[in-house]
C-alpha cells in the first residue's frame, strides 16, 4: 500500500476544501455572478469563506467583490464554490509562499521553513514528491486526509494544500521547535510546572483525536511541536489511521521503537487508542527526566530495558505471554519490578501513579487520554481546563502559565550512561 495511483490521488486532491480551483466551465467565481449590491467588508468574506482574521485579500479583490455582487452571502456556498473563492484570494498556489530555510529532509517529502503573502506569517511548507507513475506515497494521503477533520489547538493546522505535477506541499502552521529541541535547549530539565502543561496538551490532543477514532501510532518528542507561548501540538500524522472498530488488523511496524508498546513489539496486530499511550509514558518520563526511556536499538533490547524495570511478565501480569512465540524464543531473565519513583525523582507521588498507569503491559489496561486529564496529578490546573472548546489554548485561561526555563549552556565534556545495563 505504499503508493496511491495518480488518478485516485488527483480525485482526492480535488475533494480538498483549499485546493487549486477546478477548471471546468460550470463553476463561477462568486465574484462574477451578478446580485444586488450590498456593501461587504474584508471581515464578512473571512467569516464566509471560514479564513484567519490576519488574511490579506488581493488588490481589488474586496472592490471587485462589492462593484459584482456578492453572491455567496446571498446562496448556500457549495464546495466547488468556495474552492474557486479561494484560488481567486492565492491559496492551492505555490507563488503564494515564499521558501526561506530548508528545515530537514525525509524519504518522501522535504520541510521548508517559509513565509505566506496572504498573512506575512511564517509557515512551514512540507513538500512531497510525487513519483510520475506510482503517485502520491500513502502517508502523505493519510495525513491529508485526517489533517482536513482535526481542527484543535493541539494539532497542527493544516492551512493549505498545493498540488502540481511533480509534488504535493502541505501548509501547516509554523512552531518554533519540536519537544526534542526544547529538552536540549533547557540542558534536559525542563521545568516540573512545564513538564505537565506540556503533558497535559498532549493528552487533550491525543483525547480529541481518539473520540474520533484516529490513533497517532507515531508519538515521539520531534513530533510534538512547541512555540514560544507553550502550546504543544501534535505533528506528522503520516503513520495515522482512522480506526473503524477495535479488532481491525494493522501492520505492527509503526512506531519508533523507543515508544513503542510491549504488545505490539511481541507482535501484536490487535491494538486500539491504547496503541498511542505507552508512548505518551515514555515521553512523560523523558521530560521529566531529560534521558529517553527505554532507548533500544533493537527488538530484543527494547524488551530487556522495558522487562528490567517493570519485571518480566508471567502469566498472573500478563495472562497469555506464556504462549507467545516470540516473547519465549527470547528467554529474559526473571526480572523483579523496579519502584518507579526510584528513577523519577522530580515527580510527585501522583505523576508516578499517572506514569505507571500509562506504562501497563496490557493495552487493555492503560489509562486512556480522556481520563488521565481528570488525573489528580493535573488538579492544580484547575476544571476550567476540562471544558475548553477544541480550538482554545489553555493559556487563554490567566491562571495557566508557562513558567521560565533555565537555559543551559552544553557541558566541555559531556558523558552519559544508558538507564540499565545489558550485563
Amino acid at each position: 500500500e505504499h503508493f496511491l495511483k495518480k488518478e485516485r490521488r488527483d480525485k482526492f486532491i480535488s475533494d480538498g476544501e483549499s485546493d487549486p480551483a477546478s477548471s471546468s466551465d460550470d463553476v463561477q467565481s462568486p465574484v462574477r455572478v451578478r446580485l444586488r449590491n450590498k456593501k461587504i467588508s474584508t471581515e464578512d468574506i473571512n467569516k464566509r469563506l471560514s479564513l484567519p482574521a490576519d488574511i490579506r485579500l488581493p488588490d481589488g479583490y474586496l472592490e471587485k467583490f462589492n462593484m459584482i455582487g456578492p453572491a455567496l452571502f446571498d446562496q448556500p456556498i457549495s464546495r466547488r464554490l468556495r474552492r474557486v473563492s479561494l484560488s481567486e484570494i492565492g491559496f492551492g498556489k505555490l507563488e503564494t509562499y515564499i521558501k526561506l530555510d530548508k528545515l530537514g529532509e525525509g524519504t518522501y517529502a522535504t520541510v521548508y521553513k517559509g513565509r505566506s503573502k496572504l498573512t506575512d506569517n511564517l509557515v512551514a511548507l512540507k513538500e512531497i514528491r510525487l513519483e510520475h507513475e506510482e503517485g502520491a506515497p500513502c502517508t502523505a494521503i493519510r495525513e491529508v486526509s485526517l489533517l482536513k477533520d482535526l481542527k484543535h489547538a493541539n494539532i497542527v493546522t493544516l492551512h493549505d494544500i498545493i498540488h502540481t505535477q511533480k509534488s504535493l506541499t502541505l501548509v501547516f502552521e509554523y512552531l518554533d521547535k519540536d519537544l526534542k529541541q526544547y529538552l536540549d535547549d533547557c540542558g534536559n530539565t525542563i521545568h516540573v510546572h512545564n513538564v505537565k502543561l506540556f503533558l497535559f496538551q498532549l493528552l487533550r490532543g491525543l483525547s480529541y483525536c481518539h473520540r474520533r477514532k484516529v490513533l497517532h501510532r507515531d508519538l515521539k518528542p520531534q513530533n510534538l511541536l512547541i512555540n514560544e507561548r507553550g502550546e504543544l501540538k501534535l505533528a506528522d500524522f503520516g503513520l495515522a489511521r482512522a480506526k473503524s472498530i477495535p479488532t481491525k488488523t494493522y501492520s505492527n511496524e509503526v512506531v519508533t521503537l523507543w515508544y513503542r508498546p510491549p504488545d505490539i513489539l511481541l507482535g501484536s496486530t490487535d491494538y486500539s487508542t491504547h496503541i498511542d499511550m505507552w508512548g505518551v509514558g515514555c515521553i512523560f518520563y523523558e521530560m521529566a527526566t531529560g534521558r529517553p526511556l527505554f532507548p533500544g536499538s533493537t527488538v530484543e533490547e527494547e524488551l530487556h530495558f522495558i522487562f528490567k524495570l517493570l519485571g518480566t511478565p508471567t502469566e498472573q501480569s500478563w495472562p497469555g505471554i506464556s504462549t507467545n512465540e516470540e516473547f519465549v524464543a527470547y528467554n529474559y531473565p526473571q526480572y523483579r519490578a523496579e519502584r518507579l519513583g526510584n528513577h523519577t525523582p522530580r515527580l510527585s507521588t501522583e505523576g508516578v501513579e499517572l506514569l505507571s498507569k500509562f506504562l501497563q503491559f496490557e493495552g487493555k489496561k492503560r489509562i486512556s487520554a480522556d481520563a488521565s486529564m481528570n488525573h489528580p496529578y493535573f488538579s492544580i490546573l484547575g476544571n476550567k481546563v476540562l471544558t475548553l472548546p477544541d480550538t482554545t489554548s489553555i493559556f487563554s485561561l490567566p491562571e495557566i502559565q508557562l513558567e521560565k526555563e533555565t537555559i543551559r549552556p552544553p557541558a566541555i565534556i559531556e558523558i552519559t550512561f544508558p538507564l540499565f545495563s545489558m550485563c
